[in-house]
């Protein structure tokens, strides 16, 4: 298993430090928020592939309906050739209730997945250097003599991990197109904690349709402590044993010493198995 650690915030300066901190103390991959404001995701993305030479780099996550497939292709093929392959694109519907008044994005949920399935598609046409035509996008070709096509160093293109749905059909066939799945449960009232015996369903789900691609990763996130080594073990290893591949430690709840809070979680390094 590998972990990652989702950074809640600060300043683009601040965010930096904050990734070369991981990397030293070894963490596998460090993750950024995508929101409607605020600090740029690909540019601070950018920033820490130059200060950094191992761990992964993305988004946690990208709202790629609200997004034009073609530019996020291009920052995220950026971010690739930069960090040397370290690039991960984390993607899902988006979350409507973060939109600003007024806002002309598309807030229907069948829309909003139509949109995001061609957006994956699109991405992954344009990063191999492939035309595209969608319902939605239409004709999509870069004319290769007058602009090149930003190729990612991953070839045939970034990892793409996708929000998938459970138990939804149409969401994890979705996710049997991508590289990895960001689990999601619903329950008869809306959405509902995820448990390791969920993601063993979803996984025996995606193998009875075909299985997912090979290095397919399965991502979870919770929190874990910074000072009990023995407890954030405990804390992960049920997920470990389902299946999942990456652990994400996350601040979601802001606080005012959330910024000392994420250096010491940093410092202290990630939970070991075994």
């Amino acid at each position: 298993m590998r972990f990652g650690f989702v950074l809640p915030g600060g300043t683009a300066g601040e965010q930096v430090e904050q990734a070369v901190l991981a990397e030293r103390s070894g963490w596998d991959g460090i993750f950024v928020w995508e929101g409607v404001a605020g600090v740029d995701p690909w540019s601070l993305l950018a920033a820490m592939s130059q200060h950094t030479s191992r761990i992964r780099l993305g988004t946690m996550l990208t709202p790629l309906p609200w997004r034009r497939p073609w530019k996020v292709a291009s920052q995220v093929a950026t971010l690739d050739q930069l960090s040397g392959g370290r690039a991960v694109l984390a993607v899902g519907l988006g979350a409507t209730d973060i939109l600003p008044a007024g806002s002309i994005e598309p807030t229907d949920r069948r829309l909003r997945a139509e949109l995001l399935d061609e957006g994956i598609d699109l991405i992954t046409a344009a990063q191999g250097g492939r035309p595209y035509n969608g319902r939605h996008y239409g004709d999509y070709e870069v004319r290769a003599d007058l602009v090149p096509m930003a190729r990612p160093v991953q070839q045939p293109r970034v990892p793409i991990w996708v929000v998938g749905a459970w138990p939804r059909p149409k969401s994890l066939w979705r996710v049997l197109r991508c590289d990895g799945l960001l689990p999601l449960c619903m329950g008869e009232d809306g959405y509902r904690d995820t448990t390791p015996d969920d993601i063993r369903a979803m996984l025996a789900w995606l193998e009875a349709e075909g299985g997912p691609r090979p290095g397919f990763d399965v991502v979870v996130d919770g929190e874990t402590p910074a000072g009990d080594p023995q407890a954030a073990a405990a804390l992960v290893a049920p997920w470990a044993e389902a299946g999942c591949t990456w652990w994400l430690d996350v601040r979601w709840e802001p606080s005012p010493d959330q910024m000392a809070q994420v250096r010491e979680r940093l410092a202290a390094g990630p939970p070991r198995l075994g």
